[in-house]
């Protein structure tokens, strides 16, 4: 039985044609995975279908009855829930305030009882949760299954799952699936939004590639493959394995010793960490998410005091600056979160693509800032670095996640930076930006940049990087020669395998 049907389904944005007449079916129990290059037209689709937006011509239907879905209280009406790349909840409140919020005012509200009702639903639904932990307090796996509850609180039977295992360890993501895999046997039908081929080829029934904001093929799991599904994406092949030339040394770039970084909360979550990173090297960090690595990519951009140790970096000024800068960029950060870190939301793609350099020649003199070089050097950038948009004055707040990581790296890999500190440069990516990042990095490295690559993602640490440092609890457990780690002996290291008796060469 089709649970979902799109008929006609097209949306503008001024001259820009975010989806083209979409027509898609899904049935009901199944899990179907919706994939597409970042600017594809997923989320505006699943935007429509969640209230937010409303389609300019086209008809949705929900078990064949034609609905209209003109907010998001409406959407909810229908039976339709969103799970959120970036969760919705209120890190002060519990569980259970956070899942009966904005489910309506009772002035009998009684929590206990409330709780109660969470946590028979949670068990029911294999999702391990405490509706009386505060929100703030659970780990991300745990927050994202109180998403899910929330919108089986609301009686949603099509769920929506944005980019579900991106900020999740591989333990999680299993967990995960299971959940989902119990959701659809129940009667639940599930969308899925990935970039990650795998996990569509593993759990999902049926999947939808768009294209350009086009339906480009909608088939059976079982009957295609994850290359064949890449080159679907983004129009061509794509090399699913990385060429790196020979390993070339050159001078320490960045050298730390005995490091010690403490957290918001006063922990120390470094502790003695030593290293040295060549130039032409890249230096990756594997590790499950929350061991430190945002606190030691911060302390080594300058962004956090050190409580210990000391950070040198090569003070050798730019080979070959750009725009002025003369030798003050020799470090690049991609930060982990673009949102909150790497991106003014409010601004537009020229204005954050010129915040390091804003007061430089030519973007600015004489204290005025010169908006035709500004939106030229945008411009440049988009096409460069294949950020969609209809201008450079669009806000950075509506594109798609992808492309404002597209932005952020536009930014910092401009004027030839001597040292990248890349802190999950590919999350959010589809296959083809991501081979377009790695590759780019992988020019830096070739000019002679020194990077640190962090990553949670395993496979992508040991294709990209020459040396693998595994971090586990604020500590270097050892570092490995790329060449010859294998994945099973960085994973067992990952989990706090013995330390090594020297780690810091």
């Amino acid at each position: 039985m089709t649970y979902l049907r799109l008929d006609g389904i097209t949306k503008r944005f001024g001259n820009f044609i975010a989806n083209d007449n979409i027509n898609l079916s899904v049935s009901s129990g199944y899990i179907h995975a919706m994939l597409g290059e970042n600017g594809a037209g997923k989320t505006t689709l699943m935007n429509i279908l969640c209230g937010l937006y409303q389609p300019d011509t086209g008809q949705i239907f929900i078990e064949d009855k034609l609905v209209q879905i003109s907010s998001a209280s409406a959407a909810i009406q229908c039976g339709i829930g969103m799970i959120h790349q970036h969760f919705m909840l209120v890190p002060q409140l519990s569980v259970t305030e956070n899942i009966i919020l904005g489910t309506g005012f009772d002035f009998r509200l009684d929590l206990q009882a409330r709780s109660r009702k969470i946590s028979q639903m949670a068990h029911s639904y294999n999702l391990d949760v405490n509706p009386l932990a505060k929100a703030g307090d659970l780990p991300v796996g745990v927050q994202q299954r109180v998403e899910i509850l929330k919108a089986l609180y609301r009686k949603a039977k099509l769920l929506i799952l944005d980019e579900p295992t991106a900020v999740l360890t591989p333990p999680e993501v299993e967990i995960l699936f299971s959940i989902l895999r119990q959701l659809a046997q129940d009667g639940h039908t599930i969308i899925f939004i990935s970039h990650k081929l795998e996990e569509v080829m593993n759990l999902c029934d049926t999947v939808t590639v768009l294209r350009r904001g086009k339906v480009a093929i909608t088939i059976e799991t079982a009957e295609t493959n994850a290359q064949e599904l890449a080159r679907l994406m983004v129009g061509r092949e794509v090399l699913f394995h990385l060429e790196k030339s020979t390993l070339s040394c050159g001078d320490v770039v960045l050298e730390v010793k005995n490091l010690q970084v403490r957290d918001e909360r006063n922990f120390l979550v470094i502790k003695d960490v030593s290293f040295q990173l060549h130039a032409g090297e890249i230096l990756g960090i594997a590790g499950v998410d929350g061991n430190g690595q945002r606190e030691l990519a911060d302390a080594i951009a300058l962004l956090r005091p050190v409580s210990g140790g000391t950070i040198r970096r090569d003070p050798t000024p730019n080979p070959s600056p750009s725009h002025g800068e003369g030798g003050k960029k020799s470090m690049a950060y991609i930060p982990e979160d673009r949102q909150k870190m790497g991106l003014v939301m409010g601004f537009s793609i020229a204005k954050n693509l010129m915040l390091k350099v804003f007061y430089l020649l030519p973007f600015c003199r004489r204290w005025l800032l010169q908006y035709g070089i500004i939106n030229n050097h945008a411009a440049e950038a988009m096409q460069k670095f294949d950020i969609r948009a209809e201008n450079p004055a669009i806000k950075v707040s509506q594109l798609s996640g992808g492309n404002q990581q597209k932005v952020v790296l536009a930014r910092e890999l401009s004027g030839n930076p001597a040292l990248i500190v890349a802190m999950q440069p590919t999350r959010g990516l589809d296959v083809g930006a991501t081979e377009y990042v790695q590759q780019r990095l992988l020019a830096e490295r070739e000019r002679g940049a020194a990077i640190l690559y962090i990553s949670t993602e395993l496979e992508e640490v040991m294709a990209m990087s020459d040396r693998i440092a595994v971090i586990y609890e604020g500590q270097f457990v050892d570092i490995l020669d790329a060449a010859t780690a294998s994945v099973e002996r960085v994973g067992y290291l990952m989990t706090g395998g013995k330390l090594s008796t020297n780690v810091a060469e």
